[in-house]
């Protein structure tokens, strides 16, 4: 009985939790859309999410990139296959490893961050004060940063396509022997629209679970240093959890033929 009690009392705290966070980005999507609107905080939020997200993001793809077309050519030798280098390096980071990749940094630098800034906020009583000075702590905490991610996690996820393909480029074509124009007419003649199309509407929702993660968690925060250090953890478990969660859903809707 005690065995059943702790299941039941764990789908019973799990499905509250669902709640509160369904409420949660409920209130943060309404208040994206209605004013007053923070020009200002949006724009310090895209700086922050995404143009110092660069570097970590970009060498993340870089290195994929050239890994993946070494472990390609290696296996592909296995069945003569190795002329499908280019096209399978372009369509796995297009479709799966640029987007994916990129959310998960982004995640463990922003979301980290969100939760840690806004829970000291917390429980400095800084949000209370917000409120006392008739601000909305959602219109000016959470939208910019919801709004922010979601512009800029695609750009993100564009540039990392392009990083993790020249990556692959520079091993294909510097150490394992391919013609350049031959390498990049495959890569060109392989990518579809689609994958390009699928690889931005993850980024998109990437982003709104990394913000929405580290709004989240920050904003509920309590218990002082401690709970701003569980608040940071949990906002980076729950927004890793959400996107690869999310990248399968996305991909068996719009690839799962």
């Amino acid at each position: 009985m005690n065995f059943l009690q702790y299941i039941g009392r764990f789908f019973i705290d799990l499905l509250a939790q669902i709640g509160r966070l369904s409420v949660f980005a409920k209130d943060a999507v309404v208040a994206i859309f209605s004013p007053p609107f923070y020009f200002r905080l949006l724009w310090q939020q895209m700086l922050h999410i995404g143009y110092f997200s660069l570097p970590v993001v970009g060498m993340t793809a870089l290195f994929t990139g050239a890994a993946l077309a070494q472990q390609i050519y290696v296996g592909g030798e296995r069945f003569n296959a190795e002329s499908t280098v280019a096209s399978v390096v372009v369509i796995a980071i297009v479709r799966e490893l640029g987007p994916v990749l990129a959310g998960l940094m982004v995640a463990g630098r922003v979301s980290s961050a969100m939760a840690a800034e806004l829970g000291t906020m917390r429980v400095t009583e800084q949000i209370d004060a917000l409120v006392t000075l008739n601000t909305d702590p959602f219109k000016y905490l959470i939208a910019p940063r919801l709004l922010a991610a979601v512009i800029v996690l695609p750009l993100l996820v564009l540039v990392a396509n392009i990083i993790g393909v020249l990556g692959g480029f520079i091993i294909g074509t510097q150490k394992l022997g391919f013609n350049v124009s031959v390498y990049l007419n495959n890569t060109v003649d392989f990518l579809e629209a689609a994958d390009v199309e699928s690889s931005l509407i993850k980024a998109a929702v990437f982003g709104f679970f990394v913000a929405l993660m580290g709004s989240y968690h920050g904003y509920h925060s309590s218990g002082g240093a401690e709970g701003v250090g569980k608040a940071t953890t949990n906002a980076v478990v729950s927004a890793f959890i959400l996107i690869l969660l999310s990248n399968l859903i996305i991909t068996v809707n719009m690839f799962g033929n």
